[in-house]
Parts: C-alpha cells; sequence; structure tokens
C-alpha cells in the first residue's frame, strides 16, 4: 500500500515556479510564437482577411504552393556523428558580400497594407542582424526613406520592367544613389496572376471601406486605427492607384519583355544583377549569359502560374547547367530553418523568405520581424548541429536528399 504524506515547504518551492508577468501585450503574443507556423496564427487573427489572404494565398488553386511546401516535407536529411558541432557558422558570402545569415528578406508589394511599420521594419531587422534586404517596385515606402530608416543595411532593389522604360530607369538611378548595390529584375510577370483570394475579397489599393471590410474591420480594430492614423499608403516606385491589386499589376506589367530588356537593364544598372523568376535550365543558363552574376529559382510564391516547376526541385539540374558563371538563389515555400538548410545542403548559395517575414510583421511589427529571424536562426543551427555541420559553406548534397 503507498504511503503518502504532506509535502514540505521546500519541496513546493522547487516545483512553482509561475512565468514572469508579461505586460506588453506585443511581447505576450511573440513569446509564444516558437515557429513560423505559430506567427502565422498570430498574424491571422489580427489582420483583415483581405490583407491577411494577399499574403497567405496563392495563384488559382494555389499547387504551385502546395507543392513547394510538399517538396520541403519530402527532404529527408543524413546525418553525420561525432564531428564537435559546438560552434555553428551560420554566415555565407552572398555576391561578393559576407552575410551573417544565408538568407535574405524578399521583396514584397504593398507590405504597409499588412502592418504600418512596413517596410522601415523590415530594413531595421535586417540591419541588426547584418542580412540583406530587397525593397520591392511595389513596396509601400520610397526608396529614399527606406534608405534613410536603415542607413547601414545592406539594400537591394527589386525591378518590375514596365512599358515605360523611362521610369524604370529613374528608379534604378535613385536606388543606386542611395546605396542599393544589387538589381532584381522579376521576369515572371507578363501579366498578373489569377489570384482568386484577392478577387473574391475584393481586394483594392487602397483598401476601401465597404460593408464586408467594416464587418471585417470590427474585428480587427487595431489594424484599421493604424492603417487610418499614419501616413497614407503610397508606393516605392508610383502614385496612389484607386484599383483592384490586379489592375494594378496589368497597367504596370509589359508583356512585351524579352532578352533585349535584360540587355538594357545590364547595361543601364552599374551594380549586382539577380533575374528573378527563373523555372527552367535554359532561361538559367540564357539570362548568366546575358549578364546576370545570380539567378533565382522562383515561382514568384506560387502567386503567378499556378502548377510551376518547384524551385528546390529545378535546383540540381540548374546548378549543372550555370556551374560556377552564378550564383543560384531559391525562394517559395520555405517556412523553416531546416527547410533553409536544406535548399543550401542541395546547392542554393541562398534563400529568400517572403511569407515568414511577413507573418511576423503581422504579428508584431518590427518585433514581429525579429521574431521570425530568432525562430529561423534557431532552427537553422540546431538543424546543423544534428547534421554533424559546423558552415554553411560545409553543406553538402548528402546532407539532404529528396524521398
Amino acid at each position: 500500500m503507498t504511503q503518502r504524506r504532506l509535502p514540505r515547504p521546500s519541496e513546493l518551492k522547487e516545483i512553482l515556479r509561475p512565468k514572469p508577468i508579461v505586460l506588453n501585450p506585443t511581447d505576450r503574443r511573440l513569446a509564444g510564437a516558437h515557429t513560423i507556423a505559430d506567427l502565422r496564427m498570430i498574424a491571422r487573427k489580427r489582420t483583415p482577411r483581405a490583407a491577411f489572404d494577399y499574403t497567405d494565398g496563392a495563384a488559382e488553386l494555389e499547387d504551385s504552393l502546395r507543392r513547394a511546401r510538399q517538396a520541403y516535407r519530402r527532404v529527408e536529411f543524413q546525418p553525420n556523428v561525432l564531428r564537435g558541432v559546438s560552434d555553428v557558422d551560420t554566415s555565407r558570402e552572398i555576391l561578393g558580400k559576407r552575410s551573417a545569415l544565408p538568407f535574405a528578406f524578399a521583396p514584397t508589394g504593398f507590405t504597409r497594407m499588412m502592418q504600418t511599420e512596413g517596410e522601415r521594419a523590415v530594413a531595421r531587422v535586417a540591419q541588426r542582424n547584418n542580412m540583406p534586404m530587397a525593397l520591392s517596385t511595389m513596396g509601400t515606402t520610397s526608396i529614399e526613406d527606406l534608405a534613410a530608416a536603415a542607413p547601414d543595411a545592406r539594400k537591394w532593389f527589386q525591378l518590375y520592367v514596365w512599358r515605360d522604360h523611362g521610369a524604370g530607369e529613374d528608379l534604378m538611378n535613385r536606388a543606386w544613389e542611395s546605396g542599393y548595390d544589387t538589381l532584381l529584375l522579376t521576369v515572371d510577370t507578363p501579366v498578373a496572376g489569377q489570384r482568386l483570394r484577392d478577387v473574391r475579397n475584393g481586394l483594392t489599393i487602397p483598401p476601401a471601406i465597404t460593408l464586408k471590410t467594416f464587418v471585417d474591420g470590427a474585428m480587427h480594430p487595431a489594424w484599421w486605427f493604424n492603417m487610418l492614423t499614419t501616413e497614407p499608403l503610397n508606393f516605392a516606385s508610383l502614385n496612389r492607384f484607386g484599383g483592384t491589386v490586379a489592375e494594378l499589376l496589368d497597367k504596370l506589367f509589359d508583356p512585351t519583355l524579352n532578352f533585349d530588356d535584360l540587355d538594357w537593364v545590364r547595361q543601364t544598372w552599374p551594380g549586382k544583377l539577380v533575374v528573378k523568376g527563373v523555372q527552367n535550365v535554359d532561361d538559367a543558363r540564357d539570362v548568366v549569359k546575358h549578364g546576370a552574376d545570380a539567378v533565382l529559382l522562383s515561382n514568384h510564391g506560387g502567386r503567378q502560374l499556378d502548377r510551376a516547376p518547384t524551385p528546390i526541385e529545378l535546383l540540381p539540374a540548374a546548378l549543372d547547367q550555370i556551374q560556377d558563371s552564378a550564383e543560384v538563389w531559391v525562394d517559395t515555400g520555405i517556412l523553416s530553418g531546416g527547410d533553409i538548410v536544406a535548399a543550401l545542403a542541395r546547392g542554393a548559395n541562398a534563400v529568400l523568405i517572403g511569407r515568414a517575414f511577413l507573418y511576423g510583421l503581422m504579428a508584431g511589427g518590427e518585433r514581429g520581424v525579429q521574431r521570425c529571424v530568432d525562430i529561423l536562426r534557431t532552427e537553422m543551427i540546431r538543424t546543423m548541429q544534428l547534421l554533424g555541420v559546423r558552415r554553411v559553406d560545409d553543406l553538402r548534397p548528402t546532407h539532404a536528399t529528396l524521398r
């Protein structure tokens, strides 16, 4: 028969350890986020549906995005043991400059629509963590304002070639004069993809208050208060627009874009050039021949052509085609530090993340973006240690296979 007794006060003291009270609600929310999926859940609760779905959604049936995420779930790591991994180096040289982390913040449009701190918050986090960030042509902070917000950050500018080449040349000149060292030329947007969530939500730029958005706004008063009491939602590179997202993109994108335009960009831009949106090995080879310093294998986060190739699956063939004549980067479907390690192991020189940091931004502004970086860094280090790898540069294809 079990003998029972009353616990001593000293024994209770050892096990009764209440968590410290966190008064700041943003800090309290973010403290409970341990994965990017946790940040996504917080973001969904705090953001109106139209703005959240713009970030979260993809084109048509969203198969491109779904397949990209499934591909990372198919990764099988092949660890080594007895390697001594107490110290892990996550740094990597990206286009000639060392970055403390092997990933960068991708260019994202309408960022202040997600949360009013917008691109400035992202740039400050990039500066603090010694990593690159890219400002989109469709960003909601001007080239000059972003440079002023984070003067020491490594800044890149993403360009869509418009029907009006003069406007593109002006943007490139402004970016170069403001200290941006790399241009990302997006080439997978002859027209806008059919993003059905945006169509069904009736998303406009800037957001319009209809009966539907009014009801949704009643559930997200902080978002609307911030939107209405801060600077208007303007763009990095064009005047205010009052139509839907698809109408805006179709107005700006140039369906006649070809290799002559790439040559023009290469001749105009004096810094490093990355071609973003390459989806087959022949195009990867050809853009390098036309002067690209890096190729970004990307299906635009699944937001353009549905059922497009999956970047991480395309990576080995692209590397074989390009050899060492240019760097090869990937994006799309990356939501964990393990995903980043897998892409690097399979040969990518760098990785771009988009939705992951936008979930952080929606969840808690600048602190949420920093939380995203902290999560990814921690997951990266743990994955590398369990793989028996001390340096990012030591990752090899043998460390990550696709089942």
